[in-house]
């Protein structure tokens, strides 16, 4: 349920198992990832290698390389000696794995999730969509085990909830950021909140095209600086798979700790953005003076409200200095971030049999299965999460480097057998005190694919 990156990963690795039938399920009318924060030139924050399949198959057709061959495009890449590639390249290779994988049902809206003891199996009824989104269909479907995609949605922070449908003032979410540009860019003033990645793209995008000598930006974030990600070759063994069987052993609170921690690891700006910010803004003084911009980490919202029509009024704090301030703005983009969808109205049939920890999370185990009552699972029914498991398997969970692994995993589960024999050992690092004997992967043994296109 869901096709995002995720469990589109999850179908391209599905599609040569013969012996697995599998269908995908998602409510818009196509594939579209992040399509508000495709800005000319912004890249993904690791290497093309993270593609859907490479990880836990390199030999398969829906690698970028493979994307990349369709195109007649490998030697331009080639050449190009580009390790990490654009968002808008990325979103159109996923698009091309859409349109050649026959299991991805779009405009189909799953409505509920039941399990049927007596067939020992799960009920899906879903609503066939369409193109304008009004229901056109029921149905419903059976299947031994179900894989949740259902991805991210934007956070908006309580103080500035009241204004985002506010026609009147720009007050907009950075994942809808490129449909209210121009809006943004006619505005007098404008506020961008948030110091991660979009906050900064954003940022610098804005900067780029308004005038020198009035430019009239303010860029806020909560963390103690505008802070690099950190990106040390140990420091991403955080993104193993070592390290998530490590976090998923912890307990519950130390787990709950380091997520807190941890937020350099994905929340930081590229480094090479914020040169381009501070190349941009240099290049602003050559003729004396500086630009009309504020930029101050450490601050947030408490309040805001709408002053007249035209403009909203933001009530800051600075969390080290202890003061407060005001700031009034013609416009505000809300680069906060993304939380996990809330399960519990997709899952609400299965309320009974799930288990929950002490903040009534569901509970993941390490094979990504939600931990469910023996009447469920013993019948070899399972429910299974992709980028839900933040809580319980870290800050690996929501990166794109681990898709391949996760859903291979996965897969590996559900037939009970080793369709994608995966590596045992991932990282230098040896996480906890326990030492890990060093251990060699077996020899892979080549096996035949079945390409939906000639010539893949």
């Amino acid at each position: 349920m869901g096709i995002g990156p995720f469990n589109l990963s999850l179908a391209a690795l599905a599609h040569p198992l013969t012996d697995l039938d599998a269908v995908f399920y998602e409510q818009r009318p196509s594939f579209a990832w992040h399509p508000g924060l495709l800005i000319d030139g912004s890249r993904i924050q690791v290497p093309f290698l993270a593609d859907l399949v490479t990880l836990a198959d390199p030999a398969s057709p829906w690698s970028f390389l493979s994307y990349l061959r369709t195109r007649d495009r490998l030697f331009p890449f080639y050449f190009a000696e580009r390790f990490h590639i654009q968002r808008a390249e990325y979103d159109a290779y996923c698009r091309w794995v859409c349109e050649n994988l026959p299991a991805l049902s779009f405009g189909h809206q799953v409505d509920a999730v039941r399990f049927n003891p007596e067939r020992d199996v799960f009920e899906v009824d879903y609503t066939q969509l369409d193109p304008g989104g009004d229901a056109e269909a029921v149905g419903r479907t059976y299947a031994k085990n179900i894989v949740l995609g259902i991805g991210t949605e934007p956070d908006v922070p309580d103080p500035l909830r009241p204004l985002v449908d506010a026609p009147a003032v720009p007050v907009i979410h950075a994942a809808d950021y490129l449909d209210h540009r121009e809006t943004l860019l006619a505005a007098e003033h404008i506020t961008v909140i948030g110091s991660g990645q979009s906050g900064a793209e954003i940022f610098l995008d804005l900067l780029r095209h308004r005038p020198a000598g009035r430019e009239r930006l303010h860029w806020l974030g909560r963390t103690a600086a505008f802070a690099p990600m950190e990106y040390s070759k140990l420091g991403l063994e955080h993104f193993t798979p070592d390290y998530t069987r490590y976090f998923q052993s912890l307990a519950e609170p130390v787990r709950d700790q380091l997520v807190a921690s941890q937020w350099q690891l994905h929340k930081g700006i590229d480094a090479e953005t914020l040169a381009a910010i501070h190349d941009e803004l240099y290049r602003r003084t050559l003729d004396g003076g500086w630009p009309d911009t504020v930029l101050t980490p450490g601050v947030q919202v408490r309040t805001a409200g709408r002053i007249a029509t035209t403009k909203v009024e933001l009530h800051l704090e600075h969390l080290h200095q202890n003061t407060r301030s005001r700031l009034t703005t013609d416009a505000v983009v809300l680069a906060t971030g993304y939380r996990e969808r809330p399960l519990g109205r997709i899952l609400a049939g299965l309320d009974p049999y799930l288990r929950r920890d002490s903040q009534e999370r569901p509970r993941v185990d390490d094979q990504y299965r939600l931990v469910m009552d023996p009447s469920v699972t013993g019948s070899g029914c399972n429910v299974y999460v992709q980028n839900a498991e933040r809580h319980t398997h870290g800050v690996g969970t929501p990166d794109l480097g681990l898709a391949a692994w996760r859903s291979a995993s996965i897969l590996n589960a559900v037939t009970g057998q080793e369709a994608y024999p995966l590596p045992t050992r991932t990282a230098f690092t040896t996480f906890g005190l326990q030492q890990q004997e060093p251990r060699i992967p077996r020899a892979r043994q080549p096996r035949t694919l079945t390409p939906l296109l000639d010539g893949i």
